[in-house]
């Protein structure tokens, strides 16, 4: 029933915007998955079918303009290095080129963090972790200079600084350097709650990079090992005993308005799978990712008129300087949540496809 899903899912895909974005990057990144485990060629089509409505022979993207500065864009390009390797097509490693300019000129905080947009001055916020550190890495592995590791890594010792709570070890969605925004305590620059998706896009920041950290930097891998480790460990602690996952706000799980939501459970089960796969985590912990994916299997994988769907799904969440997106918990349960979004079944292809490596 699940392969039945995803072959409907990607076969009838269609670009979740005009533009170049990071939704559609999940999905990829999910299929790309997907055919490594598979070697299925559905899904290495699926890519590249993708890719060439988006990339010119000279690399040029659809719909990107690195002066955003917004970390987003990078996502996409992620699944650009095996498509090189892959094909040998120049378009591809030009493409490649075209985002490292927009990581190079980011915009950073005075301690060194990429902003997340060029709209959201001395911002962090954990989905930028995601976005653009898997991408980074692997540039610098396949073209670039490894020194700049320790840039990754200091930026991820930031958040760990200012992002976590050392009481319950969970971290904040945001972070503004300046305190200026609405949503910004006015002593830490965080933001209120501790969304679930965002503590997902982090957990699985960290565990793609130190996928690719480089041995001559053992002592920054240790460090991220242990970062990992710790914010995995918190998280069990709100993993819903009833169906294995984990809620929209993590920590207020009996709160009125409160669900368990699909995209962060999807994320976080990925991780600590890939974790216990390779090592950062005791291979045990594999039972919690196991509980997580068959609690969404039961509580939102359902069929309707002939065909599957997956739901539970946060349709978007943000942080913004106005009264709308201010971080609190009543902002954060009043957005939708819809079925099939491709943030919430790129996870799912990612968390399946682990799933397929146990087996």
């Amino acid at each position: 029933m699940i392969e039945e899903f995803i072959d409907a899912y990607i076969e009838n895909y269609k670009n979740y915007k005009e533009n170049w974005n990071y939704e559609d990057g999940c999905v990829l990144k999910g299929a790309l998955d997907l055919y490594k485990i598979t070697q299925e060629e559905k899904y290495k089509s699926f890519i590249l079918k993708y890719m060439n409505l988006y990339i010119d022979k000279d690399g040029n993207i659809k719909g990107y303009n690195f002066k955003n500065y917004n970390l987003d864009d990078i996502n996409s390009g992620k699944v650009l290095f095996d498509l090189y390797e892959m094909t040998k097509d120049e378009k591809y490693k030009k493409a490649i080129e075209h985002l490292y300019k927009q990581v190079k000129e980011q915009p950073r905080t005075d301690e060194g963090n990429f902003w997340h947009k060029n709209i959201y001055p001395y911002q962090v916020w954990l989905d930028g972790l995601y976005m653009v550190m898997p991408f980074y890495i692997k540039y610098i592995n396949e073209f670039g200079d490894k020194k700049n590791i320790l840039d990754i890594y200091s930026q991820f010792i930031n958040v760990q600084k200012h992002m976590r709570n050392v009481k319950n070890g969970l971290y904040y969605h945001g972070y503004d350097e300046k305190r200026q925004e609405l949503w910004a305590d006015k002593e830490t620059g965080v933001s209120p709650n501790f969304w679930g998706r965002a503590e997902g896009w982090f957990v699985m920041a960290l565990v793609d990079v130190i996928e690719e950290m480089d041995e001559e930097f053992f002592q920054q891998y240790e460090e991220l090992k242990n970062m990992f480790k710790e914010a995995i460990d918190a998280l069990l602690k709100y993993q819903d005993i009833e169906t294995g996952m984990w809620y929209q706000i993590l920590d207020k799980g009996g709160k009125q308005g409160n669900y368990v939501e699909t995209s962060a459970t999807c994320m976080i089960a990925y991780s600590i799978l890939k974790g216990s796969r390779l090592g950062y985590l005791p291979l045990s912990y594999k039972d919690y990712g196991i509980k997580a994916f068959n609690g969404t299997l039961k509580k939102y994988f359902i069929k309707l008129e002939g065909k599957y769907s997956l739901g539970g799904i946060c349709s978007v969440a943000g942080l913004g300087n106005n009264p709308y997106r201010d971080g609190s918990y009543e902002y954060y349960i009043s957005e939708k949540v819809v079925s099939n979004d491709p943030k919430g079944v790129g996870a799912f292809l990612m968390v399946y496809g682990e799933m397929l490596r146990l087996k």
